[in-house]
């Protein structure tokens, strides 16, 4: 049952890449579904942060759905030479990168601490790593800022590194394909995407 989980959390992990690529709502859908699987997987496989990352993940998917909703039709009246399927983004300004900075540092700091002083976590500082940066990623994914592709491509090189170790090989497999798709979304978005006239967040 578990590694059935696992590859069905393989396949809408890549459906969810490919439609946030696309910058489709649909994603959110997606990666709904994908994340409350992968909360069981993480919690058998003892990755404890990874497994509330992903119940984090499942709350800010219901997040993200309306916030995409909302802004795409208020950026549509306020650029409407833009085609519709146009991918509409953000910048990370030099203060907001400090802050980004600042929340991962602390975050990361945090569950470390309580992955290594109380869980039997056995990678408790790569768990706690790639958690922090998830996080922040995601609330930037929500708020279509370009920069959270760079994001995850380092979180999800680490992961990689982390899964097989934990033997986890097809999620290892979905998180190499994480790190490529990653690196391929931020071409996309720089070359197809238009800036958003509102950057504020």
């Amino acid at each position: 049952m578990e590694q059935l989980l696992e590859y069905f959390g393989v396949l809408t992990g890549l459906l969810y890449l490919f439609l946030e690529i696309k910058q489709h709502r649909a994603m959110w859908v997606v990666g709904f579904l994908t994340s409350l699987v992968y909360v069981f997987v993480f919690f058998f496989s003892k990755i404890y942060a990874d497994m509330g990352l992903n119940i984090y993940y499942v709350a800010i998917s219901v997040y993200g759905f309306l916030q995409w909703s909302k802004n795409r039709a208020c950026e549509k009246s306020e650029m409407p030479s833009v085609p519709q399927d146009s991918i509409i983004y953000r910048r990370l300004t030099p203060r907001l990168f400090i802050g980004v900075s600042a929340a991962i540092t602390v975050l990361f700091f945090l569950i470390y601490i309580i992955l290594n002083d109380f869980t039997d976590s056995p990678i408790p500082m790569g768990d706690a790593f790639t958690t922090a940066v998830g996080i922040i990623a995601t609330w930037m994914v929500a708020r279509r800022i370009m920069e959270h592709w760079l994001f995850w491509i380092v979180a999800n090189g680490v992961s990689v590194y982390l899964y097989f170790g934990r033997e986890l090989y097809p999620t290892m497999f979905l998180y190499i394909c994480y790190t490529v798709l990653a690196a391929i979304g931020l071409y996309t978005w720089k070359k197809k995407g238009t800036r958003s006239v509102d950057n504020s967040l």
